[in-house]
């Protein structure tokens, strides 16, 4: 079974607890504020590390390390912010030069490249107590910007150093290795990201979108 259908068929499988979990978080919005409200914050922390394969005709594997920052709000969602580092590397071998390419001449161009995310990281938790085996979705929305002044090259393009829009997925198992500390776990999960933008320079009008899959390891506190 190919990853993105083992992906597939593990979403289906926890829709319905997922549904509940929804409801309750739109029943609860009061009290999920009444901590901003109150100053009584639950830290929480994060930080993973991801190899992801890309996908499609334009595509780039990652290699990645992030951190999120934030509160847990109720034993089952986490709100908070991170940012990371990605190095990605272009499936694109490179030969000749494209110099005529409008805008470009002002740019370098490598088959490999930094690619610093910065996102809103939202994370539901269901089944079980903190202290026992769990599975979580994780998802973070937010931008990208490849470090430097090259650009990334491809077969059909060039993804450029402006922001691009970035989201990442994550759907695995959470578990507790610390008896006295329920806050500490290792979470293994299969993620899906993609990184899209329509500033970039391309054959087909500027749009340049990558899609990858693959699998994280973290550590949380």
């Amino acid at each position: 079974m190919k990853l993105r259908h083992l992906f597939a068929a593990l979403a289906v499988s926890m829709g319905l607890g997922a549904s509940a979990q929804y409801y309750e978080l739109a029943n609860q919005l009061p009290q999920l504020l009444r901590p901003a409200l109150s100053g009584s914050w639950q830290y929480k922390g994060f930080v993973d590390a991801s190899a992801l394969a890309g996908l499609g005709s334009d595509r780039a594997n990652i290699l990645s390390v992030t951190t999120s920052q934030g509160f847990q709000y109720t034993s089952w969602f986490y709100m908070g912010v991170g940012l990371g580092v990605d190095v990605a590397f272009s499936n694109y071998d490179k030969v000749g030069s494209r110099d005529n390419v409008p805008g470009y001449w002002k740019h370098g161009a490598n088959t490999t490249g930094a690619m610093l995310p910065l996102f809103t990281d939202f994370r539901f938790t269901f089944g079980g107590a903190q202290n026992e085996l769990s599975a979580y979705f994780d998802l973070r929305l937010g931008a990208t910007f490849l470090l430097g002044n090259n650009y990334l090259e491809f077969g059909n393009g060039y993804l450029s150093n402006n922001g691009q829009f970035y989201l990442r997925q994550s759907l695995g198992m959470r578990i507790p290795v610390n008896s006295s500390n329920s806050k500490q776990a290792i979470d293994l999960g299969i993620t899906y990201q993609l990184i899209t933008s329509s500033n970039n320079y391309s054959w087909n009008g500027g749009s340049m979108t990558l899609n990858a899959l693959g699998l994280t390891v973290a550590y949380e506190w």
